[in-house]
């Protein structure tokens, strides 16, 4: 049954179209939000994959260039690999769905959102995230939504939903979040050093806001929806728990409190093996459930201990950041480096200065873009102690890069003070619990390190919860496993007067504002923490950039002299190049950068430049070289590409019969300028030059 349903949103029109495509998908919705339309649709498998302990979930965001009217650049003329954007797009629906999936679903199931029409100023994020809601919703998958996203703004004092795209850059606050009728379920966003009332403002506001469409789901569910189909309950024999339990549970409680990470999962393994080769004999052929039991036991330990002792597995208190050392400047060939050490994690974090030739070109569905500021994460397998091929960056290496480079953009110098391209790449040498924090923290100390001159130090630390009825524990600086085990992993970044960035994700229903606000607040204590001790290292940029960094000089020319720079195929431009060893960009602005490891070269470069698009003074002295000698005179060129005329009258006091009897080519003479006319023709006269010669 086709059924289209039109409403105003946030002042923009919003329609939702269901029932007229893709009617083979068990749930399919077209959205449009503005002239931004999306389709998203779920199919999820008959068959249940039995040999498998995981929900198989794969979430796919993919934008058709089509959509903006365009086609895609390159050789090959189709869309290729995802681009950064989709791939951040992907895991935002990803992070925001998964929680809300019923217990226990093992079939292969597949959530696809493509951007059919784009109008370059409704961003898809939120749109995507409803048609995502709502195809899985009306359908007979076993999801627990509805659920909704929006974009939260805000420009002088005024909170905006679901900002224009030419709106954003205005914003001092940026959040996106997802949210479902009880709480938040998943945040991703930045702000300007904002306070955290205001951080929190900015949530709930935008948690408020998404209730009417919350409203429109659950009657569209209602109204369109299929039965849902029931997961077959999970089977556990209790004879079995309690068979583990009993070998098991003092052991474990002993393994889970081993402080350092290697020693801990040894013990754990330990007890494990036992429990897998007793057991095969006294359950022979149910090795799986055995696994499982003893993964339960093992889980419900390390939650019972900070449920009820308030104490975490290393020997911390619930708000205790582990050991921190910071070190700067270990890499003699580099701009600016810093590694950064807080428990059993570890950053190696470069930061690199380059020109504007360097900048990132981007092909956006919005066109062509160029970023200035880029922060890679790399997250080799050694950093777990582990082996496998070395890959490209995954989803989660482009999520984690986002996030820490979202954290550092906020402090960066405005371009028109400190004219660089900035790229920061964070090796990950070690890894147990939030290294895209460490990221954060060393990516701020490398670019200080650099001699970047950053508004202000920048820390992040990863919080993370455990919830048993009444009992909620808020825990500081979380391990790998307290991510793995618990109900949250809250990553806030920012500087001691507020944040720059933060991400929520959550393994339970949603989260209450009281929850969100204990956070936040816990989180400021481990980031000033955090910062002190970084203080200690390295309080402020260095005075001055890397001996090893391009030193950039900008000036400023008249635009109708660019082309003059440029000359005919830009002969002239690159000969500069050549002849000097730098990097020169001329904006159309007139703007002109130079950039060079050799002040020498730099100088020559601009004095080159500066004689290009010098302007001719009536009644200064230049010194000219003789390009051509005629009959009637002598054509000077006095300036980089301008000649002027001295007549054979203006050579010399006395008589001059034939001006080869005085100038040849090539000669180099000092000449007055006498007139410059409308044609803009040169008078010179090297009489009159002669004369203020001989008078000074």
């Amino acid at each position: 049954m086709h059924t289209k349903i039109e409403l105003d949103y946030c002042g923009r029109p919003l329609c939702i179209d269901l029932g007229k495509v893709a009617g083979q998908a068990d749930g399919a919705a077209l959205v449009g939000f503005g002239e931004t339309v999306v389709l998203a649709t779920a199919v999820a498998s008959k068959d249940v994959r039995e040999d498998i302990d995981f929900f198989p979930l794969t979430v796919d965001y993919q934008e058709k260039t089509f959509a903006a009217g365009r086609i895609p650049g390159g050789f090959f003329k189709r869309e290729g690999r995802p681009s950064e954007k989709e791939i951040l797009n992907c895991r935002l629906i990803d992070r925001a769905i998964r929680p809300l999936f019923a217990g226990g679903l093992k079939a292969e199931t597949q959530v696809i959102i493509t951007v059919l029409s784009a109008d370059g100023e409704n961003d898809t994020d939120a749109v995507s995230m409803l048609a995502a809601s709502v195809a899985l919703v009306i359908s007979d998958i076993p999801f627990q939504g509805p659920l909704a996203g929006i974009r939260v703004g805000r420009i002088n004092g005024e909170w905006v939903m679901n900002p224009l795209v030419s709106e954003i850059a205005r914003c001092d606050v940026n959040i996106f979040l997802s949210g479902t009728r009880d709480g938040i379920v998943m945040v991703e966003g930045g702000a300007s050093m904002v306070p955290e009332e205001d951080v929190l403002d900015a949530l709930f506001q935008g948690h408020q806001a998404v209730q009417p469409l919350i409203d429109l789901q659950q009657k569209l569910q209602e109204q369109l929806g299929k039965p849902k189909r029931v997961p077959p309950p999970e089977q556990k024999d209790e004879a079995l728990t309690a068979w583990v339990k009993n070998l098991a549970e003092e052991k474990v409680k002993q393994a889970v409190c081993i402080a350092d990470k290697k020693q801990r999962n040894a013990g754990i393994d330990e007890v494990g093996n036992e429990v897998m080769t007793t057991g095969s004999e006294e359950f022979p052929g149910r090795e799986k459930e055995l696994k499982g039991a003893f993964r339960d036991l093992e889980k419900f330990q390390l939650r019972d201990l900070v449920l009820q002792q308030r104490k975490r597995i290393d020997g911390r208190d619930l708000k205790d950041v582990r050991p921190i050392t910071c070190e700067v400047g270990l890499l003699p060939r580099t701009h600016g480096s810093a590694i950064f050490t807080r428990g059993e994690t570890q950053a190696l974090v470069v930061a690199t200065l380059g020109t504007a030739q360097d900048a990132q070109r981007v092909d956006a569905l919005t066109g062509e873009q160029f970023k200035k500021f880029m922060l890679h994460y790399n997250f080799p397998p050694f950093s777990t102690g582990e082996v496998k091929f070395l890959r490209s960056p995954g989803r989660r290496e482009i999520g984690h890069g986002a996030l820490a480079e979202r954290a550092l953009a906020a402090v960066l110098p405005a371009a028109d003070d400190f004219p660089y391209t900035l790229r920061v790449v964070s090796e990950i040498l070690a890894s147990n619990g939030s290294s895209s924090m460490a990221s954060v923290c060393g990516g701020s100390l490398s670019l200080m390190d650099a001699g970047v001159p950053i508004k202000a130090p920048v820390a992040g630390i990863a919080m993370g919860l455990i919830m048993d009825g009444d009992k909620v524990r808020v825990l500081t600086d979380i391990l790998g496993d307290e991510d793995h085990l618990g109900d949250m992993d809250f990553k806030v970044a920012g500087t001691r007067d507020g944040i720059t960035a933060l991400q929520m994700d959550i393994k339970i229903s949603g989260v209450t504002r009281e929850i969100m606000t204990e956070a936040l607040y816990q989180a400021r204590e481990g980031r000033l923490h955090i910062l002190e001790i970084m203080d200690g290292t390295l309080a402020k940029n260095r005075e001055d950039v890397s001996q090893h960094a391009p030193r950039i000089t900008t000036i400023k020319v008249r635009p109708e002299k660019i082309r003059d720079i440029i000359g005919p195929g830009g002969k002239v431009i690159r000969g500069i190049v050549e002849a000097t060893g730098t990097k020169i960009d001329v904006q159309d602005d007139g703007t002109v950068t130079v950039a060079a490891v050799d002040e020498a070269g730099s100088r020559q470069a601009l004095d080159m430049i500066e004689g290009i698009v010098a302007e001719v003074e009536i009644g200064r002295i230049y010194k000219g070289t003789v390009r051509r000698v005629m009959d009637f005179g002598a054509f000077v060129e006095i300036l980089p590409g301008t000649d002027g005329l001295v007549h054979i009258s203006q050579i010399a006091d006395d008589h001059v019969r034939h001006v080869r009897d005085v100038l040849n080519e090539g000669d180099e003479l000092m000449v007055k300028v006498l007139d410059v006319d409308r044609q803009g023709k040169i008078r010179l006269s090297r009489k009159e030059a002669l004369k203020e010669e001989q008078a000074s």
